[in-house]
């Protein structure tokens, strides 16, 4: 089993971006949702409520973050890939922002010109916001490890599925859609079908990585990331045996044991199994 493909995506929500390789730390990729998108009083926006969202691209060049609507290219927002924390600059304060049930989350402005830029694209008030590296916002207890920390990402650092998993749905389905809907990190080729639910442990290189929990989909997944339209598929098809206790699942989030220095994974990588767990839900018949 092998790394086939490595997703980031730089703004919560936002286009992704594919890469030959990445660097892991333990928040998740660098570079991976450390920027969001906020309503004026800070909690957070998706394409769930907003799909014009999944139609801006996002593209790294050099040290710069470029960003786009796909129906206007030509009307690009550059962004610095970090946002230190400095007090002199005016237009840049500390916004305590809301994602899900963790509230009050430290969040640097970025600047007043990505708000209007953002807020005329999306035709509504918004602030761009980013996470310094001083914020630590915990993964659920429940499922943590250690002290392990997340980005602006929905819960875990991390989302791994299986190619085969992928394939296996798109043979119920009418039409087959892409592994963008599912907005995974690291992409797994030569794994049977929803394997990865049974990794408890498993290992790229040197670095050591944990399925915690399948990942809940959501009404996201039913996007077309290439129209913004949306539709009832995939998760009429999965609702009928992907359903756990009224939730539909579909990846695995995952955590490292990631500690002071980063490490690259590369598309290529083997994967090898540690350890194995009794799956959430039975392999597909």
């Amino acid at each position: 089993m092998t790394i086939s493909e490595l997703y980031i995506y730089p703004i919560k929500s936002l286009g992704g971006i594919s890469l030959t390789e990445a660097i892991v730390d333990g928040k998740g990729f660098r570079h991976d949702r450390r920027f969001m998108l906020v309503e004026p009083d800070g909690t957070f926006m998706t394409q769930r409520t907003n799909h014009q969202m999944a139609l801006l691209d996002v593209a790294i060049q050099g040290d710069t973050l470029r960003v786009w609507h796909r129906h206007h290219p030509d009307n690009v927002l550059e962004l610095p890939m970090t946002v230190p924390e400095v007090e002199s600059v005016e237009d840049r304060e500390t916004l305590h922002v809301t994602i899900w049930d963790d509230k009050d989350v430290p969040a640097l402005t970025v600047s007043d010109e990505a708000d209007r830029w953002f807020s005329g694209v999306l035709d509504k008030p918004c602030r761009l916001v980013f996470m310094p590296e001083t914020t630590h916002r915990p993964v659920d207890p429940a499922y943590a490890r250690q002290q392990d920390a997340v980005s602006f990402a929905d819960g875990y650092p991390y989302l791994l599925i299986g190619q085969a998993s992928l394939d296996t749905l798109n043979q119920r389905l009418a039409e087959p859609i892409t592994m963008q809907r599912f907005r995974p990190n690291i992409v797994v080729d030569g794994s049977l079908p929803y394997e990865e639910d049974a990794w408890s442990q498993f290992r790229i290189g040197e670095t050591d990585f944990y399925g915690v929990k399948p990942c809940a989909r959501c009404v996201l997944t039913t996007i077309d990331p290439k129209t913004g339209q949306t539709g009832r598929e995939p998760l009429r098809t999965l609702a009928t045996y992907r359903q756990w206790k009224h939730k539909i699942l579909f990846g695995q989030n995952v955590l490292t044991n990631l500690t002071g220095e980063s490490v690259f994974l590369r598309v290529g990588q083997a994967i090898e199994v540690v350890e194995r767990q009794e799956p959430w839900l039975a392999p597909p018949v």
